[in-house]
C-alpha cells in the first residue's frame, strides 16, 4: 500500500490558515509546510473555505504584484502598431462594447479551410459538417490566431468573465 504522505494535522492545518491569510502563494506555504503539494495545498484552502485573501490598504493583494496596465488599447479595425509575444498583445484587446452579433463581416471576406493563410483570422464561422462553413480571413493580431473582434470574444479580461458567470448564475 502507498503513503499518502503527512496527513493535515491540527498543527499543519492552523499553519496553513494563517499563511494563507498572511498572502503566501500555495507554493510557498507547501513548502513551509513541507511533505506536501502546491496542489494538495489548493485543494485544502478550498475544502477549508479560505478562498478570501487579505488585501493591502491600497487594494492590492499581499503577496501579489499589480499588472501593469496596458499602453495604447486597440479600437476595432486598427492593427497594433507593436509587435509583441501573445500574452500583451491580450492585455491591448478591450472588451466589445456590443455584442459579438452586432458586427457583420461580408460574406467576400470568410475563406475556406484551403484559401486559409497564416495572416488570416481563424474563427470558425457557422456549422463545420455543412459545405458553407468557413473561417473568418480577416487579417489576424500578431501572434494571434484572430483578428481584433474575434480576440474580443476569444480573450476576455478574468473580472469581465466573473461577472459574466454571476449574471448567468454561476460562482
Amino acid at each position: 500500500m502507498m503513503d499518502a504522505g503527512p496527513s493535515w494535522t491540527k498543527e499543519r492545518v492552523e499553519l496553513l490558515k494563517r499563511l494563507w491569510s498572511d498572502g503566501h502563494s500555495a507554493s510557498q506555504i507547501a513548502a513551509e509546510i513541507g511533505g506536501v503539494s502546491r496542489n494538495a495545498v489548493i485543494g485544502k484552502v478550498h475544502r477549508l473555505g479560505l478562498a478570501g485573501r487579505v488585501t493591502k490598504p491600497n487594494g492590492a493583494q499581499a503577496g501579489r504584484r499589480p499588472r501593469p496596465e496596458p499602453e495604447a488599447p486597440v479600437s476595432v479595425g486598427e492593427t497594433p502598431s507593436v509587435v509583441a509575444p501573445a500574452p500583451p498583445a491580450l492585455a491591448l484587446i478591450q472588451p466589445a462594447s456590443a455584442p459579438p452579433s452586432a458586427v457583420a463581416l461580408p460574406e467576400s471576406s470568410r475563406v475556406t479551410i484551403m484559401e486559409l493563410r497564416d495572416f488570416m483570422c481563424r474563427w470558425p464561422m457557422g456549422d463545420p459538417s455543412t459545405p458553407d462553413f468557413r473561417f473568418c480571413g480577416d487579417r489576424a493580431i500578431t501572434g494571434l490566431p484572430y483578428c481584433t473582434h474575434h480576440s474580443r470574444i476569444a480573450y476576455q479580461p478574468a473580472a469581465e468573465r466573473k461577472r459574466d458567470r454571476k449574471v448567468v448564475g454561476f460562482r
